[in-house]
């Protein structure tokens, strides 16, 4: 796998552009990502989190200027970079499907566990990916949790997909579905600030634990082998200090203090 990763992030997209005519990077990425990504609340247009502070610091020491847009839903967002209307996507997880229209960076910039997310009162047995099968799941539409788990979930199991993953959580405390699909940090930030961090409990057992990259889209203008490699080399550099960690613990301060 990591020689399949560096093999992608070294090639070299057609037709792109030397690095002298990006002075602007355009990136967006999922709004249910807090503290990594969410909706600046100042500037709704925009996102904000700790991703978006990591990526302009990089961007900042190469000259290149970093615009982050509010596109809406994670959806939306993984299209426009399909057809180049977006530079970069501040946060992948890898599939088959999104290698055909996005350059992955090295390395990742974090790894997050993805969980199962139950109401409290309604807790069940789960070790592997066949105890989920006959219950009802939610998540965010076009949400991956790594190959083999989307494999699976599509074949043999019953997972809605929704807009924003509030509603997922309201479906379960209704009862119309027993799990959410969620990512373990991203799932304690959101229940906290929603107030409802004792109504669930995160089981156990991961249903995955994947490696999050930036990702360029191939018809990007900005994506040439010389920028992604300045960029993967400072990237490297701010992990390696720790810069990120710091960033998440600012960040989940920053959005907890924002009450809804």
């Amino acid at each position: 796998m990591f020689t399949f990763l560096l093999a992608l992030t070294f090639f070299c997209t057609a037709g792109a552009a030397e690095n002298s005519n990006c002075k602007t990077l355009t990136a967006s990425g999922n709004p249910e990502y807090p503290p990594l990504l969410w909706e600046d609340p100042v500037a709704p247009e925009q996102l904000t989190g700790a991703v978006t502070a990591l990526l302009g610091e990089i961007l900042e020491s190469l000259g290149v200027k970093l615009e982050v847009q509010n596109l809406g839903s994670w959806a939306r967002v993984q299209r426009l970079a399909r057809i180049g209307e977006l530079d970069m996507i501040a946060g992948a997880f890898i599939t088959s499907e999104r290698i055909q229209y996005m350059d992955y960076l090295l390395p990742p910039f974090t790894n997050l566990a993805a969980s199962i997310w139950v109401p409290k009162d309604k807790v069940f047995e789960y070790r592997h990916w066949p105890d989920l099968q006959g219950k009802r799941g939610s998540t965010l539409i076009n949400n991956s949790f790594g190959q083999g788990f989307d494999r699976y979930a599509e074949e043999n199991l019953q997972i809605v997909g929704v807009r924003t993953i509030e509603q997922s959580f309201e479906m379960a405390i209704a009862g119309r579905i027993d799990y959410v699909l969620y990512e373990r940090l991203q799932g304690q930030v959101k229940l906290q600030r929603l107030g409802l961090a004792d109504e669930f409990v995160a089981l156990d057992v991961p249903v995955s634990t994947e490696g999050l990259f930036f990702t360029f889209s191939k018809n990007s203008r900005c994506n040439t082998f010389e920028f992604r490699e300045r960029i993967a080399d400072r990237l490297y550099t701010l992990i390696n200090e720790g810069r990120l960690d710091e960033l998440v613990s600012e960040y989940t301060a920053r959005y907890m203090f924002l009450q809804p």
